[in-house]
Parts: C-alpha cells; sequence; structure tokens
C-alpha cells in the first residue's frame, strides 16, 4: 500500500500550494472601499512675490524723483533773476553775476551746496557725468565757447533742450537759451548732475 501512496505525495503538496497561492488577497482601496482621509499639512504662509522688474524699477524712479523739488527751486530761482545784468567776476544779484556765478549762487541758495567759484574748478566736481540725450532738469552744462579746447562757460539745465545762464553783457545777461542753437551744442563739453551730491537731510521735508 505505501508504494502506491509514494506518486500522489508531490500533487497533494502541489494543491496545498496552489490553495496558499489563491488565499485572501489584498483589498484594492481603489474600488472596494472609500479612501481614507488623509490630512494634508497645513501649508506654510506664502512668501511675497518676488518683485518684478517694472516693480523695481518704479522704486528707482521714486527715489530719483526726491531730486526734482530741489532742481524746480533752482530753476524758478534762476528765472526770477532773468535780466540781472551779466558782471565778470559777479556773484550777487544786486550787481550781477557771470556764469559760474550764477549757477554757483542757485545752489548755494536753494541745494545749499558750495560750487567751485571758476568754471575750470566746477567742473571737476566728483559727480555723475550726464549724456545729452540724458539730461534733467537741474545738471550742470560746461561749455568751450572760445575755441580753446578747455571749459570756459556753464549754466543749467532746465529741460525741453533748453538752459539758463548768464550769458554776457552784450547778450544781456541772465537768459534762456536753446541746446538746438548751432553754437551752443557745438560748444557743448559735457554735463553734471551736481544735485546727486545732495544729503539725504537736504531732501527731507523739514528742509
Amino acid at each position: 500500500m505505501r508504494p502506491r501512496l509514494a506518486p500522489l505525495v508531490p500533487l497533494a503538496l502541489s494543491i496545498l500550494l496552489a490553495a496558499c497561492a489563491t488565499g485572501p488577497q489584498p483589498i484594492d482601496d481603489t474600488v472596494a472601499t472609500t479612501p481614507p482621509v488623509i490630512e494634508q499639512p497645513t501649508p506654510a504662509a506664502a512668501s511675497p512675490e518676488e518683485p518684478s522688474e517694472e516693480s523695481l524699477a518704479a522704486l528707482t524712479d521714486a527715489e530719483a524723483y526726491a531730486l526734482p523739488p530741489l532742481a524746480d527751486s533752482i530753476i524758478e530761482l534762476g528765472y526770477q533773476l532773468v535780466g540781472t545784468p551779466y558782471r565778470y567776476g559777479g556773484r550777487s544779484a544786486k550787481t550781477g553775476f557771470d556764469c559760474s556765478g550764477f549757477v554757483g549762487f542757485l545752489f548755494r541758495k536753494e541745494a545749499g551746496i558750495e560750487l567751485p567759484r571758476s568754471t575750470r574748478e566746477m567742473i571737476k566736481v566728483d559727480a555723475p557725468l550726464v549724456s545729452m540725450d540724458e539730461l534733467e532738469p537741474g545738471d550742470v552744462l560746461f561749455f568751450n565757447n572760445r575755441g580753446r579746447g578747455r571749459v570756459s562757460h556753464a549754466g543749467i539745465y532746465i529741460g525741453n533742450d533748453q538752459f539758463i545762464h548768464s550769458s554776457s553783457s552784450r547778450s544781456g545777461g541772465v537768459r534762456v537759451d536753446s541746446l538746438h542753437d548751432r553754437y551752443w551744442r557745438s560748444s557743448f563739453m559735457e554735463a553734471k548732475r551736481v544735485l546727486a551730491q545732495v544729503s539725504p537731510e537736504a531732501l527731507s521735508p523739514a528742509n
């Protein structure tokens, strides 16, 4: 009898293994049951968006806009002095101005900036250089109107390609001229943004 049972042993083992393989299977949660509710972590507070190039430019412009009130006051006083006679070495509204005396008077009175007395020294002031196509009101202009290759005249840009200066006794002293004029355009040397020297205290409302 035992020899007859021997061939059945492998068969029994196979059936047993098959039964194990077809035992209970894992439940498919996506079909048979409702998905468990998983609490999501509370998101961290959203960080502020990084400023765009436009907003940064606006901030930069906002800082630059602090200067025009001083430029406006300089130009306004300059207009009040139109017609003041030219006087070589002059720096007074009562007796007259030469070109550097006029520029120095306006910056001293309205911006608290003490500029060198002569155009030769004034052009050396440590201030940003400005090209003619980037001029803003209040920029100081320097000219060589004697054909000697060095500075000999100064004025203040007032906008719209115009500048105010104490020209000469023959032309009526303090007056407004255009940079479109061939004479002034050809003798233009450089411009400096002297108002960039103004201290933050000078820009405060208290002043």
